[in-house]
C-alpha cells in the first residue's frame, strides 16, 4: 500500500424520497470542483444501495490529511457540500485512514 492510498474521506448520504438524480448530479458537481481546485485529491467514488435507492455512500482518497483541510477550507466547499446536504434527510460524514486493504492476486 502506498501513502497516497491510505487517507479516505467518506460520507454516508440519506437522500430525500425523489431527489436522487438530483443529488447524484449534485454530488458528481461538487467533485468536479473538488478535482479542479484542490491538489492532492485522487479519485471519488459515489455507490448506491441496492435494497435503498435513496441511501448512498461517497469515497475519496487524498495524498495527505494538509489537503484535505485544505480542501474543507475552501469557501467554496461549504456552498457545494451544502448543497448537497439540503438534498438529504441525514448525512453522516468524516475522515478515514485505511486500516487495511485486500486486493486480487495477479
Amino acid at each position: 500500500m502506498s501513502e497516497s492510498d491510505r487517507y479516505w474521506t467518506a460520507g454516508n448520504w440519506h437522500v430525500s424520497e425523489g431527489r436522487e438524480d438530483e443529488f447524484i448530479e449534485r454530488w458528481t458537481a461538487f467533485m468536479t470542483w473538488t478535482d479542479a481546485a484542490v491538489g492532492g485529491f485522487l479519485s471519488a467514488r459515489l455507490v448506491r444501495d441496492t435494497a435503498d435507492p435513496a441511501h448512498f455512500v461517497s469515497f475519496a482518497s487524498w495524498r495527505d490529511p494538509e489537503a484535505i483541510g485544505i480542501w474543507q477550507r475552501k469557501p467554496d466547499f461549504h456552498e457545494l457540500f451544502g448543497e448537497c446536504r439540503a438534498l438529504c434527510d441525514d448525512v453522516d460524514a468524516g475522515g478515514y485512514v485505511l486500516a487495511a486493504d485486500v486486493r486480487p492476486r495477479p
